[in-house]
C-alpha cells in the first residue's frame, strides 16, 4: 500500500476526529522520528569523529494557506486527499552545516537509514535555480507507527550550509513582499550576491581543508618528534651516568 493510500486508511480509522488535525498529526509524528535520527547521527560523528557536521536543525509544518496556495498554483482543487497526494513538504526538516562536503556526508548518511526510503533527491548545489537558490533536497518517506497500523509519512529534508541558509531567508522574505514578481534589478542583485555567496563557500572549505592538513602534520611531527626520543633514550638505557659528586668522591 502506497503512503497516500495508507494515510487515507488513517484518516478512515479516525473518521470521528478532524481529517486535518489527523494529517497534521501524522507529519508531526514523521518530524519527530526524522529529528531523532538526525540527532542520532550527529552524535555519532561527535562520538567517533570529534566533529558534527550539523550545525543546527529547523522543522516546520507548512501553513494551510501555503498549502491551498501551492494546490492552487498545482491546479488541484483543495482536498486532504490533495494535499497528501500532491504536496510534498507539508513536512519540512532544514539541515544547517558549516561546510558544503558536510551536506554530501549527510546525505548519504541519511540514505543508508534502512527504515527511511529515499523518494526523490534534486541536487541545487550542483544545478542551482535560475535565482540562484542552492540546496541539497531530499523527499524521504518514514514509516509512523500507529496502535493498529503503520503508515509511510512524507518529509522533505532541505540540507545547506550556514551562507545558503542566509541567502535563501533574505530570498524569501523578498520575494514575498513582491508576491514573487521582484523588480529586475532586486533579482540581478540577488543573483550577485549567491556568487557571493558560492565564493564564500569555497573559500571557507579550502581554508578548513588547510587547517586539516595543518593538524595532520602536526600530529605526524608530534609522532615524529616522539619516536626520535624514544631512540634516544632507549639507547642511553643501562648506561652508568656518571654524576659529579661521585668524579669528587674518587678524588678525594
Amino acid at each position: 500500500m502506497k503512503g497516500e493510500q495508507q494515510v487515507e486508511a488513517a484518516l478512515r480509522s479516525y473518521e470521528d476526529v478532524d481529517s486535518w488535525k489527523t494529517v497534521i498529526f501524522l507529519y508531526n509524528a514523521a518530524l519527530k522520528e526524522v529529528g531523532t535520527k538526525l540527532e542520532i547521527l550527529n552524535d555519532e560523528f561527535q562520538h567517533v569523529h570529534q566533529y558534527n557536521p550539523i550545525e543546527h536543525i529547523k522543522t516546520r509544518i507548512k501553513t494551510p494557506e501555503s498549502i491551498v496556495k501551492k494546490l492552487k498554483r498545482y491546479g488541484y482543487e483543495t482536498s486532504i486527499e490533495n494535499m497528501v497526494r500532491y504536496v510534498n513538504d507539508i513536512a519540512g526538516v532544514r539541515l544547517i552545516c558549516s561546510f558544503t562536503s558536510d551536506i554530501y556526508r549527510l546525505a548519504e548518511m541519511i540514505g543508508n537509514q534502512s527504515d527511511l526510503k529515499v523518494l526523490s533527491i534534486k541536487d541545487y548545489i550542483k544545478n542551482p535555480k535560475e535565482s540562484g537558490y542552492k540546496s541539497y533536497h531530499m523527499l524521504v518517506s518514514v514509516p509512523i507507527f500507529l496502535s493498529d497500523s503503520v503508515v509511510d509519512t512524507k518529509v522533505e529534508i532541505q540540507i545547506r550550509t550556514i551562507a545558503m541558509d542566509f541567502w535563501a531567508s533574505l530570498e524569501h522574505k523578498i520575494y514575498y513582499k513582491f508576491e514573487g514578481n521582484a523588480p529586475e534589478y532586486i533579482s540581478r542583485d540577488l543573483r550577485e550576491c549567491a556568487k557571493m555567496v558560492s565564493e564564500l563557500d569555497d573559500k571557507m572549505l579550502s581554508l578548513n581543508e588547510a587547517i586539516q592538513e595543518c593538524i595532520v602534520q602536526d600530529k605526524a611531527n608530534r609522532d615524529n618528534m616522539d619516536d626520535v626520543l624514544d631512540n634516544v633514550i632507549g639507547n642511553r638505557r643501562g648506561q652508568r651516568v656518571i654524576h659529579f659528586s661521585d668524579k669528587k668522591r674518587k678524588s678525594e
